[in-house]
């Protein structure tokens, strides 16, 4: 694997995610769209950047409850104002990073948090949508600490961005107090860090010296539950603060040093890097595949619905179709308007007498009986009606399908219309039936076209010939029961011999099934578009067909990239930082800097031997005796087999290279 591989495939994670369209009210969309929102936003404001800048200085979030002393602690650690704390809630509104400025081009640009406003200076503007920048020349290089809103805050866009600095830092200051260490709201972060094995250290403020004894081992309970065992845990008792507002330099001093000792080479900060961007990746994946079956689910039932109106038309689409050919329309006015036509009485009478003289005595009622609008009419009327009243059934039963489901309330909701035929429905109806009643007289007239066809045809009109066709169609008596049985099967046997007179037997049987599949197209063509309605409402969703495909494929390309490990080159020993003085002009405004030490690295062999041991799966870091003996270090065990750097941090006998302040600085 190449780091660039990686990026690669991670920038196509995020595309993926960017893409996947959950439009539908379904169980996992609402969690699933949320779930985008936090990787995507994860990806470009940590693991991106930090993968194309591993050696980056190290990024402490400080986070925690609301008044858990968040921001005295950050003030306290640089022994000056650089957050200003309160009593009014919420505090911390805009984000505070306290850097050296040799580190300020690491933070200036959109390298990270790319969506927050940078502004400089001590002075708050209370917008959570800007990263406000402090430098400091006591911090050392490497490090920088970002003052994070309040995790609880009764403010939302507070507890937003509270999360989102969360995600993007390399390692949490997570500062909880006595009365309030278990509280379930820092927990929910807590196991989430816990869950993607990001580096984190608890700060247990404002203990009480009659709760020492008993207070930070319930904590340490609790971290050993939420799979925090091996974080470690600084205790600062209740003290009264200075008059500058800072915490006496005793009780900040184990935590200054054990900050210091992991911005002290490119090794250290690099195992804290590591171990919080793979964990970070391990859970994107996880998280992701979360996604793409949220879209997969949204497919399911996009599938679902559309079934449901598929079937619905279908099933009416069935119902005309046997009703205009069952004997279902030679009933009504459209048997009334036939009978008239062609004299029932007389017809039957031949029929009785004498089938043979059949022929001859049809053709002469014809000649009586010239006129075959009525019969055309009404058999509009009637064909029309049945198509209109199945187009309605279909809506209720597609209607009705889509009610049993909350994707489908939901969609109805922006569409009521949907559960009847539309308005124009009718009409449109009407214009078919009647374009297919001109379509049969045109099928008559052409087969009539011959000499001998031609005279019979004049002989009894085309209209009344057409009219016969429409009946033959609508012949069998499927439909009817009853006394309306023998009355249809004389009509159509009347009509039948008429069309058999003129064409014949074979042309009579073509004729028919040219019409009928005529009027079928035309039926299932309007019904079509009644159909439609639905299916832009669906189509109007934008959903993908491909699903979680995605995902799934970007996931494939992340995990096959990350198998084998962080190729980062060794890097060369980093020079020791001399002292600094000087006071910083801000806005015209002058601000004290106080003196600072910066202890200088160990001699350029022990920082190579320092390195090369660091590459071994388990050599300890150094750390300072007084961090040793404040808290227990974190380990980065849980990290993926792959990382080349699994170790445990542990205490040396001499103190290493630390960030300390003169004597005198700090609160008393």
């Amino acid at each position: 694997m190449t780091m660039v591989g990686l990026v690669g495939a991670l920038t196509g994670l995020r595309n993926a995610l960017r893409g996947t369209q959950l439009p539908l009210d379904l169980p996992l969309a609402k969690p699933a769209t949320d779930t985008v929102h936090q990787l995507t936003k994860q990806l470009d404001d940590y693991v991106l950047p930090r993968l194309q800048a591993i050696e980056a200085p190290l990024l402490v979030v400080v986070g925690g409850s609301t008044g858990a002393g968040k921001s005295t602690l950050v003030n306290s650690l640089v022994s000056r104002e650089v957050s200003a704390p309160g009593v009014i809630r919420p505090t911390t509104r805009s984000p505070v990073l306290v850097l050296n400025p040799a580190d300020e081009p690491w933070f200036s640009s959109a390298r990270v948090l790319p969506g927050l406003t940078r502004t400089f200076g001590p002075t708050a503007t209370g917008s959570p949508n800007q990263l406000r920048l402090v430098t400091d020349p006591s911090l050392p290089p490497g490090l920088a600490i970002l003052d994070a809103p309040d995790i609880d805050s009764i403010v939302e866009p507070n507890r937003v961005l509270a999360s989102q600095l969360m995600d993007a830092g390399d390692l949490w200051l997570f500062v909880t107090s006595a009365a309030r260490y278990g509280d379930a709201v820092p927990w929910r972060f807590l196991a989430d860090a816990a869950a993607r094995s990001a580096a984190v250290a608890i700060v247990l403020d404002r203990v009480p010296e009659a709760a020492q004894s008993v207070v930070p081992d319930d904590l340490r309970r609790l971290m050993t539950e939420g799979g925090l065992k091996e974080s470690p845990l600084f205790v600062v008792p209740e003290t009264k603060p200075g008059k500058d507002g800072l915490l006496p330099e005793a009780g900040i001093a184990p935590i200054r040093t054990w900050l210091g000792t992991l911005a002290a080479s490119s090794a250290s900060r690099r195992q804290v890097v590591l171990q919080t961007l793979d964990g970070a990746i391990t859970a994107l994946v996880g998280k992701a595949s979360q996604v793409a079956d949220a879209a997969d689910e949204q497919v399911a039932a996009y599938h679902r619905l559309e079934a449901d109106v598929i079937a619905a038309y279908r099933e009416a689409e069935r119902q005309v179709g046997a009703q205009a050919s069952d004997g279902s329309l030679l009933r009504g006015e459209v048997l009334a308007r036939w009978h008239e036509y062609v004299g029932t009485t007389a017809f039957f009478r031949v029929i009785d007498e004498k089938v043979s003289w059949l022929r001859d005595k049809i053709t002469a009622v014809f000649r009586q009986h010239p006129d075959a609008s009525g019969v055309k009419v009404a058999a509009e009327i009637g064909l029309q009606a049945l198509i209109v009243e199945a187009a309605e059934r279909a809506a209720e039963r597609a209607e009705a399908a889509w009610q049993a489901t909350a994707p489908g309330r939901a969609l109805l909701a922006t569409r009521p219309d949907l559960g009847r035929a539309s308005t124009t429905f009718a009409g449109v109806a009407d214009q078919s039936v009647a374009a297919w009643q001109a379509d049969v007289f045109g099928l008559v007239s052409q087969e009539g076209a011959g000499r001998r066809q031609k005279a019979r045809l004049a002989a009894a009109g085309v209209n009344g010939v057409g009219a016969c066709l429409m009946l033959v169609i609508f012949a069998s008596t499927g439909g009817l029961t009853g006394a309306e049985i023998g009355i249809a099967g004389g009509t159509t046997v009347v009509a039948q011999k008429l069309l058999e007179s003129v064409f014949g037997d074979e042309a009579v049987r073509r004729l028919a099934a040219t019409a009928k599949a005529n009027l079928i197209a035309r039926i299932d063509s309007l019904l079509a578009g009644e159909r439609a309605r639905y299916m832009v409402v669906l189509d109007g969703l934008g959903l993908a067909q491909e699903g979680g495909r995605p995902v799934d494929q970007a996931i494939d390309e992340v995990t096959t990239q990350r198998a084998g490990g962080y190729d980062i080159p060794p890097q060369e020993p980093e020079p020791p930082t001399p002292p600094v003085e000087k006071q910083v002009d801000d806005g015209g405004s002058m601000i004290y800097t106080h003196d600072y030490e910066i202890a200088g690295d160990p001699p350029m062999e022990e920082t190579t031997d320092l390195m090369e041991e660091a590459l071994q799966p388990t050599t300890a870091l150094p750390i300072s005796e007084a961090a040793a003996l404040a808290a227990t270090m974190f380990s980065a065990s849980a990290v993926a087999p792959s990382l080349p750097l699994t170790p445990n941090i542990g205490a040396p006998t001499e103190p290493p290279p630390a960030w300390l302040p003169r004597s005198g600085d700090g609160g008393q």
